[in-house]
């Protein structure tokens, strides 16, 4: 994705299901958990750089002690900087004896991060403010454990305002700034709700004050606290919970539109947005790390008792698409195959954009993250030529005409290539991103590899998604021009971006995608800009209605045109100005039907076509197209 996007948090969940004695005989250290958790975060440290956070609960520890830990950042290197200070803690306490590491019970007693349940979040900032304070995991604290709730997760819930509403409605005062401290408070009404019922019986039954907890801790079911809590939520959310007793959940939404895995054996139960992540850490083949089934959620009781139930009814899934087409981790064996697959549909529209003149075209890739598409999409157009020479040394040896001069002409005269023309400099990338105001210094972000295409070739290069256009303009096409090309092809593996993400992705302000400029672009010229302010009129007319009645008006601006009209404007407004170059710009999309062929089971298309799979997502393309029209700025949700 060329133009640099904040998206998708991560989640990694460790809990331990043997004594920590166990793990310091087999693995020769009492840190295991702790351990692997910093490993299971770093393997997805791509879903997050704004802020990290861990959180641990430990089991059994007697009444005075301390059983729930907790920290949080937002400065650079947050990851390593959090596991750097605990192991520096945790140093400090071997130093001064408190700590044996021979001795697993005094790592549990001392160490903060010693226990067996261990939570990690890495944050991508969509919503809500940027301090520590926003990062997860979000705690809510009690003197009861059964009461204490710690709460991390992947998600955007887009009816925060009447999740707020409700919990005024039961009589409290929420302070009112995340989504994740509205489900928070939600969870918690409902667990408090929980453990006050078991509490009231067993007082009126006359159990002994101190067999209370113990009571409560083991008839206390998540899975209903879940079903009163979530049925009113509206969004995509991977979401892990650790109550102060022991019990855990993960759940994951009805509509699979967040990611969550997990690996299960007789030592740990683990959990991740990335199932590549669990096999590496936990050395793992693909079959031993499953998916949690959307509308379910697994708990693991305090006493390490595992089930997986239902907590909303079957919806019809719709995983998003852009976790496969750029977010995750291309090692991942399924999504590296989408991935190739991605671009070598895009064959028909390039051997099209190229006249299937190969002998003078030069295949390349920018950025870095859609190499796998490249790779795709020379081997689908290398398959494509073979079969044409197929065709041409029959039709020759029928005619008697097939020698070795023939051969080599047609096997050679018109094969691919594929070069490196992109190189992108890191270091520059974030020297400019910290600086505001360089925007002078953007396209030198990039550096090519001079010498390789020549001044009557067409250098076609793959990206894995198009949504602001900003980069391509005053970066990549900058850079690109400088090769000289007769003609620059750019082909993207996701279809044009038209619509607002809610569900995690920060992108969200409809008058920044360039689809939408373009469309608005080709709109005034045809002398129709009435039909802007009547769809900001049915817009504005709705916007007051539930977001189950609300429909998508902004359909009416897309529907005016093709694929191709739209597709021909976005080339016209990225079109490098200022350079030396004057040859010809083509921009393809994939369409949204081979996307869907490439990518069978993650098909949630709501960015490219505007169908929500949820209520929530219409009000927010409501929001952002009256923002828009009234020129503010800001998220729409």
């Amino acid at each position: 994705m060329s133009d640099f996007l904040k998206h998708e948090c991560g989640i990694a969940l460790i809990r331990l299901l043997k004594p920590i004695s166990y793990y310091q005989e087999k693995y020769g250290t009492p840190l295991y958990g702790f351990n692997q958790l910093f490993l299971l975060m770093e393997k997805q440290h791509n879903r997050g750089q704004d802020g990290a956070g861990i959180g641990c609960v430990k089991l059994g520890v007697e009444p005075g002690k301390p059983y729930m830990a907790r920290e949080r950042t937002t400065k650079s290197n947050s990851l390593s900087r959090i596991f750097n200070r605990q192991l520096k803690a945790y140093q400090k306490l071997v130093n001064r004896g408190l700590i044996h590491p021979e001795f697993p019970q005094t790592v549990k007693e001392n160490f903060q991060y010693g226990g067996e349940i261990l939570l990690g979040h890495l944050r991508y900032a969509t919503s809500g403010l940027y301090n520590s304070e926003n990062c997860h995991p979000y705690v809510r604290e009690s003197n009861w454990p059964t009461k204490n709730l710690m709460l991390a997760g992947n998600f955007t819930i887009t009816n925060e305002k009447e999740l707020n509403e409700g919990l005024i409605n039961y009589g409290q005062h929420p302070i009112f700034g995340t989504d994740t401290q509205a489900v928070l408070e939600q969870i918690g009404f409902h667990l408090d709700e929980a453990h006050d019922a078991i509490y009231h019986r067993m007082r009126d039954q006359n159990v002994v004050g101190t067999e209370i907890p113990g009571i409560i801790s083991k008839e206390l079911d998540p899975i209903r606290i879940l079903k009163n809590a979530a049925n009113s939520w509206d969004g995509g959310y991977a979401m892990a919970g650790l109550i102060g007793n022991g019990d855990t959940f993960v759940m994951r939404d009805p509509k699979g539109i967040r990611p969550c895995f997990y690996f299960q054996n007789d030592e740990v139960i683990a959990f991740a947005s990335e199932r590549v992540a669990l096999m590496t850490i936990f050395d793992q083949p693909i079959e031993n790390v499953q998916e949690l089934e959307p509308g379910t959620a697994t708990v693991v009781k305090s006493d390490g008792h595992i089930y997986c139930e239902r907590f909303a009814e079957p919806q019809e899934l719709t995983p998003c698409s852009f976790e496969r087409i750029y977010f995750s981790r291309g090692n991942d064996a399924d999504i590296y195959r989408e991935r190739k697959a991605l671009g070598g549909a895009l064959l028909e529209q390039v051997v099209q954009a190229v006249d299937n003149n190969f002998a003078k075209s030069v295949f390349s890739f920018v950025p870095n993250t859609a190499e796998i598409a490249y790779h795709g999409l020379l081997e689908a157009v290398r398959r494509h030529r073979r079969q044409e020479v197929k065709v041409a040394i029959l039709k020759a040896q029928q005619a008697g005409t097939l020698d070795e001069a023939t051969l080599d002409e047609l096997i050679m005269g018109n094969w691919p290539r594929g070069e490196k023309i992109a190189h992108k400099d890191i270091k520059l990338r974030t020297f400019i991103s910290q600086e505001s105001g360089r925007a002078q210094l953007v396209s030198h972000v990039y550096d090519i590899t001079y010498g390789v295409v020549q001044e009557d070739d067409c250098l076609v290069c793959i990206d894995d998604s198009i949504v602001r256009g900003t980069t391509l303009k005053e970066s990549i096409l900058k850079m690109l021009s400088r090769t000289n090309p007769r003609k620059i092809v750019i082909a993207s593996t996701a279809p044009q971006i038209r619509y607002p993400d809610c569900y995690g992705i920060d992108m969200s302000e409809l008058g920044k995608f360039i689809a939408f400029k373009a469309t608005v672009e080709l709109i005034k010229a045809d002398g129709a800009t009435d039909l802007l302010q009547d769809v900001y009129q049915d817009c504005s007319a709705q916007s007051k209605l539930p977001a189950a009645q609300m429909v998508n008006h902004v359909k009416r601006l897309y529907d005016r045109y093709t694929e191709e009209q739209i597709s021909a404007k976005i080339a016209e407004l990225v079109y490098p100005r200022n350079v030396s170059w004057s040859g010809e710009l083509e921009i393809v999309f994939l369409t949204v039907e081979k996307m869907k062929a490439a990518i069978p089971v993650h098909h949630g298309d709501w960015y490219f076509t505007g169908n929500y799979p949820t209520p929530g997502g219409t009000a927010v393309l409501n929001r952002a197209f009256i923002n828009y029209y009234e020129n503010k700025d800001g998220r729409a949700y």
